[in-house]
């Protein structure tokens, strides 16, 4: 896979004909455009690059908690955390993380994100492995930002007969009764115990979208109202894109000293 460098701030992927641009800045998927042309991913003009505050848009890196379910900022601090490139492996880029303990959290561990990319196909893979003598439970999530051309007229598929917790709605519990998912206001969803392949389908266009490893699948777009309070959208932004997240949130994943986990979600 060529790899192009950017002011060392960002990496280059390419693959068959398309592209991918990765951040160190919390290993951060930016951009993706298969073979044919188009961006597939979401990214804010509104964000802003200062290496410090998490970015808006693309594929963000939830580790080690996912949203507030726990004492860390929301989301956990992987995110916002430089990480190193660390070259191509079997077919892969590669980025790490490692913890010693610090500030940021008592427990020893590395972080590993792996990209592979084909004409069609992205695969995004997060490792996580305890490293030191002390087990530690965490929840994490790729939060990814898929471009679409209007929210009204988007559908997910593959969900019907899951069970999820509405978190737009206090906490509460229900079961998809629907064939498809469908955005009329602000949606935030945590679908438990996913192992069928989703479809967003968006107008004419559809993209797959499969994950091994995680168990559940968030499902988040802010609406109008929500959307008009956070200040890295744009006006409007709220109905260009859905965020389809593999993620390990409902219930934590304990690692003992040694262990490794791995999830992965692959768009294409």
């Amino acid at each position: 896979m060529p790899i192009t460098a950017f002011d060392t701030q960002c990496i280059a992927l390419h693959a068959e004909g398309a592209s991918a641009l990765v951040a160190l800045h919390g290993a951060h998927v930016l951009s993706w455009i298969p073979a044919d042309g188009r961006e597939r991913l979401f990214l804010s003009k509104r964000t802003v690059f200062d290496g410090r505050a998490a970015i808006r848009g693309g594929i963000p890196v939830i580790f080690p908690q996912f949203g507030e379910r726990g004492a860390l900022r929301k989301h956990g601090f992987a995110r916002n955390c430089g990480w190193r490139f660390m070259g191509v492996e079997c077919g892969a880029a590669v980025f790490e993380l490692r913890g010693d303990g610090d500030v940021h959290w008592p427990y020893p561990f590395v972080a590993c994100l792996r990209i592979g990319l084909t004409a069609t196909r992205l695969a995004v893979t997060l490792e996580i492995e305890n490293t030191g003598d002390t087990a530690f439970a965490f929840t994490a999530a790729l939060h990814t930002y898929l471009g679409v051309g209007d929210i009204a007229q988007v559908r997910v598929e593959g969900l019907q007969g899951c069970d999820y917790e509405d978190s737009a709605n206090g906490g509460t519990l229900h079961r998809q009764s629907d064939y498809a998912v469908a955005f009329v206001d602000e949606t935030d969803r945590i679908y438990s115990d996913v192992v069928a392949p989703l479809t967003l389908v968006d107008g004419a266009q559809r993209l797959g979208i499969e994950q091994q490893g995680f168990t559940d699948v968030v499902v988040w777009n802010p609406g109008a109202r929500l959307a008009s309070g956070i200040a890295d959208l744009e006006a409007g932004d709220w109905q260009r894109f859905v965020c389809i997240e593999a993620a390990q949130a409902a219930q934590p994943v304990l690692l003992q000293a040694g262990e490794q986990w791995q999830g992965r979600q692959q768009l294409g």
